[in-house]
């Protein structure tokens, strides 16, 4: 069974000394639960990103555990291949998102995968940052290139 996912989000990524605004798309398409009776499933997701006023698209894979009700606990990781230029240069590299929820509180690490950087971002490394105010999320982007 496949469900699609459309959510339009504000995002805001910090660049060295440059701000960039932006909004994006985010659609996805769920797949089959790995399940074990007696188990905590765990949710798949595939993930397809455009992001509309910055040059990027991301698609990735998405796994999660928990029930998603408020106040509730689980967790998630993702990988997302992003394509982007970024200050002019050009190329993909990856994401990698952990994510838990423990009674509600939000705990997220966003990296940019050690050396996953190809033709002008190769050497990229950076990590974002996911702020989540009455259902808006803005990102602040940190990263050094060589």
């Amino acid at each position: 069974m496949k469900t699609a996912i459309r959510v339009l989000w504000t995002i805001c990524f910090v660049l060295a000394f440059n701000t960039a605004v932006s909004t994006h798309t985010a659609k996805g398409a769920t797949l089959p639960a790995d399940e074990t009776a007696g188990s905590p499933s765990i949710a798949r997701m595939l993930l397809d990103k455009h992001f509309h006023d910055l040059e990027a698209t991301s698609k990735g894979t998405m796994l999660a555990a928990g029930s998603g009700a408020k106040g509730s606990s689980g967790g998630y990781v993702a990988l997302e291949i992003v394509t982007e230029t970024l200050k002019g240069r050009t190329g993909t590299f990856l994401l990698q998102r952990t994510g838990t929820m423990t009674h509600g509180t939000p705990t997220l690490s966003v990296t940019v995968v050690p050396d996953s950087g190809t033709g002008q971002l190769t050497g990229l490394a950076g990590k974002m940052s996911i702020n989540i105010v009455e259902g808006n999320h803005s990102y602040d982007f940190e990263y050094t290139l060589p």
